[in-house]
């Protein structure tokens, strides 16, 4: 029995000193703002985008219609307008005009295939990475022109609102694979 509980005494100290060991090594970690931002962007891409490639391209012009759906934006339209919208917040970040057409953050009427479609959301997002690696401990806080009309807002308020923006549009893409009979590739 001594034996025993000399064990269990050994295994809680052993690990008690492991979680101190750990829990200090994270206090000691420090990560920048622009980490933090760039990180968050890359978890939203990581879910968007084999969303997005999860789709047949024959289904890209499916929008649900059973229900109050008059109107609502198809499979592919979710997609050019997360990935315009990538553009423009990181054109304000920049403090730029958007490089490609964002047509009213609508993406370009010609792009229609899921090649190209699929392209045009990932460059909008190498191009949020490129404007999120300006952000950093000093220029946070600082007001550029909002994109969205009058007004000033902040990098880091952009920067939040790419990811916020991109998993309201992940979600609805979530149901439309759902009511195709696809599972989406987070969920598998």
């Amino acid at each position: 029995m001594r034996k025993r509980l000399g064990r269990l005494a050994f295994c809680v100290l052993a690990l008690a000193a492991l979680g101190t060991s750990q829990d200090h090594k994270a206090k000691e970690e420090h990560r920048t703002v622009t980490q933090v931002l760039d990180h968050t962007v890359s978890n939203m891409e990581h879910e968007f985008v084999p969303a997005a490639e999860a789709m047949p391209e024959d289904k890209f012009g499916f929008a649900p219609t059973n229900g109050e759906f008059k109107g609502v934006r198809t499979f592919a339209q979710q997609i050019k307008h997360v990935a315009a919208v990538n553009y423009e917040l990181g054109a304000a970040i920049l403090e730029q005009k958007p490089p490609v057409d964002i047509g009213d953050e609508s993406g370009p009427a010609s792009i229609t295939t899921k090649a190209d479609i699929l392209k045009y959301l990932n460059d909008s997002f190498a191009y949020v990475h490129k404007a999120v690696q300006t952000i950093n401990e000093k220029n946070q806080v600082e007001t550029v022109k909002s994109p969205f009309g009058e007004g000033k807002v902040t990098r880091l308020g952009l920067a939040i609102t790419v990811a916020g923006h991109g998993f309201d549009h992940y979600g609805q893409m979530v149901e439309y694979l759902r009511l195709n009979g696809i599972v989406p590739p987070a969920s598998r």
